[in-house]
């Protein structure tokens, strides 16, 4: 018999054989209270709350382990099973601190909710204080087991649905307690994926600094830091499990730049990463390199591109945020141009990043896959009037016009020649323009573009490379990362030093300097720098590269209404500016930001206009099938140990200098006559080592990323927070009418 028959409250329900009465019960939307029985795991029967009356059945048998029987009559809600639900629910309630039943938290909670709906027992036996310590100096969550009413669920979600079996029943002082097996968490073999403390009924496992409203973002905080929302943990754990080429078409679910982000995104989702609290985060953006690099074309399969519209869209710049927008507007149909004013696209991915970290050849590769759904990219083509756009037959602008105006240092004698802006000179080396920069370079300022700057003066041949810096390095705004490496590569640094005056002396640019002292935050949240009287100083260079930042160079032409920087105003919602059907965003709105945050603008643009020229607004696609992940985990005792697996470099001696290479005019490439261990260990890698060759503008790339075995390594020490919410939610009791 598939199924049988039952009848609950007078209902009549047909359950498949094998079921339970509780299951057979909420399949029908009949509440019974129980905390001790959970949808996702096996029978318990501790609590006792889902006592029902069963006609031809003696007591009051529990609704959680009794199967369901053909021709069964079950009453669930009579005043003899309410009787005994509250003198059950008092001898759980004996366990809870008097304080703790009458608080807001408590009341939030499971066990709070089937206490309302029960009705609190008249006579609770007295409280015996259990005094156990509260533990909260472990990773991620906090234990309280004086909250605990030894449910089991803890033990049974670590056990059946993980299995981990870092939790167990340990006797404790002769009694049965729900505990670590080994002390703590991490001694355990605790893989901190959240499940005992999804399924705790009463807050005594908790998830540290994380409010209820906010759990999704807070618990899976690699997606939610993302700016264009990239589902990390959907591809990372496809990773892991050696899927590459899925992994690449979930993260193009989302964004068309894969490899350029997987070198040069500043990676938020691994500042917010929760395995950052054991020790280091997962390296997210090595990963979606990785997983780029191993592409094969499977996402294009559920990749379409809709019907002509007839609408025409103007893209006025080609940066991330512009293509961005291009790419998904033309694959909802509409005729979509794309206006640069360089002979080549790429905006500041091309002219602004240096090869050593974006090689041109990743940047070219996805460009053309962006043209590829009938995106017109015109190259020297300046815009300087969007009336003539519109008089072309163009129904919407979209202005990604990026900040490439260098900010003057605001000194006397920053007009010398010698002093250049680091915008100009990171982009003439990009186009091919030779500058000479001499033996001692100075670069003004710490951002990525200070650092860029710095870092590509030493590969043109300068000696000796100092980057001053009016604050502290805690309140450099450059990635830590890149700091590290300019430091590995020789770089000298000075903090809390700011130019005051610049001078020509015996052929050289001297630098007079003052010392400076933190004050206190300014708008930017940073301590503001202030001079001290008396602290001045001179050095001597050849030449000195300003980098204190970019602002957008908007036409006046255009006739649009600038804010703070020159940067553009728009509606936040829309990026639609006051002018109807001329949209904006990237760096033009927001000032100097990073890729990935001018990818989501270019996201966000695409839908606003496709709306303005009457479509849907929706730009996301499958190019996978979803499939269910397995919340299966299995043991692994060390793994809350388990460090960021090493990302292969070029060691910093084989960066700059031709002396480092040895030309083959055979291959065209240039050989490293060394490079330690890394060459053993990358697939494909020949002795000695082939780096790229080393001509201006196409220096050999630093960071290698990872080979199979170490990405899938590092994949699977995430967490996988995401499974939480594959958890089937708690059943709560409906709220009783006042």
């Amino acid at each position: 018999m598939d199924e049988v028959t039952l009848t609950i409250d007078g209902s009549e329900v047909r359950v498949k054989n094998g079921k339970t009465v509780l299951e057979a019960a909420q399949e029908t939307n009949i509440y019974i209270p129980a905390l001790c029985a959970h949808p996702d795991l096996s029978p318990y029967g501790s609590c006792r709350l889902c006592a029902v009356e069963i006609e031809g059945m003696s007591g009051f048998p529990s609704a959680c382990t009794t199967v369901a029987g053909d021709g069964m009559v079950v009453h669930t809600n009579t005043p003899l099973v309410q009787e005994v639900r509250r003198h059950f629910l008092g001898v759980i309630l004996k366990d809870i601190p008097p304080a703790e039943r009458s608080s807001s938290r408590f009341r939030d909670t499971e066990l709070g909710r089937v206490t309302e709906y029960i009705g609190f027992p008249e006579d609770i036996p007295q409280y015996v204080p259990r005094n156990l310590p509260i533990i909260s100096d472990e990773p991620l969550f906090v234990r309280d087991y004086n909250l605990c009413i030894h449910c089991g669920r803890c033990v049974r979600a670590c056990q059946e649905l993980r299995g981990v079996n870092a939790l167990g029943f340990v006797t404790c002082d002769g009694r049965v307690e729900e505990l670590p097996v080994a002390g703590s968490l991490r001694e355990s073999g605790c893989k901190f994926c959240g499940a005992c403390v999804e399924v705790c009924p009463t807050g005594a496992l908790s998830d540290k600094d994380v409010k209820w409203e906010e759990r999704e973002a807070a618990l899976i905080p690699c997606q939610s830091a993302c700016p264009a929302g990239i589902d990390a943990p959907r591809y990372v754990n496809l990773i892991a499990q050696g899927k590459f080429a899925e992994a690449v078409a979930v993260i193009r679910e989302k964004v068309p730049f894969p490899a350029t982000l997987g070198h040069v995104c500043f990676a938020p989702c691994e500042d917010a990463c929760r395995r950052k609290e054991l020790n280091e985060p997962i390296a997210i953006r090595a990963l979606k390199r990785f997983a780029a690099e191993q592409d094969t074309g499977l996402w294009r399969q559920n990749s379409k591109v809709a019907a002509a519209t007839g609408k025409k869209a103007a893209i006025v710049g080609s940066g991330p945020a512009g293509l961005t927008a291009a790419y998904y507007l033309a694959k909802l149909g509409h005729s979509v141009a794309v206006f640069e004013s360089l002979p080549e696209p790429g905006g500041m991915m091309r002219v602004g990043i240096p090869e050593y970290r974006l090689p041109r050849a990743i940047l070219d590769a996805e460009i053309e896959d962006i043209k590829s759904v009938g995106v017109n990219v015109k190259t020297n083509a300046r815009v300087g009037s969007l009336d003539k756009l519109f008089q072309q037959g163009y129904d919407a602008v979209f202005l990604a016009i990026g900040a490439h105006q260098n900010i003057k240092l605001g000194v006397d004698g920053e007009d010398n020649p010698g002093v250049i802006d680091c915008i100009s000179f990171l982009k003439d080396i990009s186009l091919g323009v030779e500058p000479k920069v001499g033996d001692r370079v100075a670069v003004i300022g710490g951002g990525n573009a200070a650092i860029d700057s710095a870092r590509t003066a030493l590969r043109l041949g300068a000696a000796e490379v100092t980057i001053i810096y009016r604050r502290s390095r805690v309140e450099m705004p450059a990635s830590s990362s890149e700091v590290q490496e300019a430091l590995n590569e020789g770089i000298d640094t000075i903090f809390l030093t700011a130019p005051n005056k610049i001078t020509r002396w015996n052929g050289r640019l001297r630098v007079e300097c003052l010392r400076m002292k933190l004050g206190k935050p300014d708008a930017s949240g940073r301590r503001r720098p202030i001079p001290i009287k008396g602290s001045e100083f001179a050095m001597d260079f050849d030449t000195v590269i300003a980098a204190i930042g970019q602002t957008p160079e908007v036409p006046d032409q255009f006739g649009l209404p600038t804010g703070e920087g020159n940067t553009l105003q728009v509606a936040p919602d829309t990026l639609a500016t006051p002018r109807d059907g001329v949209f904006a965003g990237g760096d033009a709105v927001t000032g100097p930001a990073s890729v990935i945050e001018a990818i989501a603008a270019g996201r966000q643009a695409a839908i606003a206009i496709d709306k303005y020229l009457g479509g849907k607004g929706i730009i996301d696609e499958t190019l996978l099938e979803i499939e269910e992940p397995s919340p299966w985990l299995g043991r692994d005792g060390d793994f809350a140990n388990k460090h960021c697996v090493p990302i292969s470099r070029l060691p910093a001696e084989l960066r700059t200098g031709e002396s480092s290479y040895r030309h083959s005019a055979e291959t065209g490439w240039l050989l490293a006559e060394k490079l330690g261990d890394i060459a053993a260990d990358w697939p494909g890698s020949q002795t000695p080592w082939q780096v790229p060759q080393h001509r201006l503008g196409d220096f050999p790339e630093v960071e290698l990323g990872f080979s199979k075995e170490p990405a899938m390594e590092e994949a699977n020490r995430c967490l996988r927070c995401h499974l939480r919410f594959k958890i089937t939610p708690l059943i709560l009791p409906p709220v009783k009418r006042k």
